[in-house]
């Protein structure tokens, strides 16, 4: 049984220097910025507005690191579906190895992961009206 996947609602990277980032996403390219997270008192995730729903997560991963060698600056895909209980269940009547059950993330969302064939992360979202990404 195929799943319906309802859209891509982001793509995440690894970023070395969230000042430069930035600087090229919403100074250069003239996306907004909309919303920043942190975890533990410090920054984590800076969020970027591509289009209706659409967004670039950028993760303070790299300050202070020989950032390529030990971080990959891609970090996942999450794409959006209606029912992610039905997607669990479909992911396990196919016998995909699911990385972590459904969960609530900090921004309201339920969501699921998984890797596709070649090993790359992928977040299932079920949106939660109340959360920024719905707003």
């Amino acid at each position: 049984m195929a799943i319906k996947v309802n859209n891509l609602s982001h793509w995440a990277l690894n970023v070395k220097d969230m000042k430069a980032s930035l600087a090229f996403y919403c100074d250069l390219l003239g996306f907004p910025h909309v919303q920043a997270y942190q975890r533990e008192g410090k920054p984590w995730i800076e969020y970027v507005k591509v289009a209706k729903e659409r967004f670039i997560e950028l993760f303070h991963a790299g300050e202070g690191q020989d950032f390529y060698e030990t971080i990959p600056s891609f970090s996942h895909i999450c794409l959006t579906v209606k029912d992610i209980h039905q997607l669990e269940k479909a992911l396990n009547d196919a016998g995909w190895p699911i990385d972590s059950p459904i969960r609530q993330g900090k921004t309201g969302n339920s969501q699921l992961w998984a890797k596709d064939p070649d090993g790359n992360r992928i977040e299932f979202m079920q949106i939660n009206p109340d959360s920024p990404q719905a707003k």
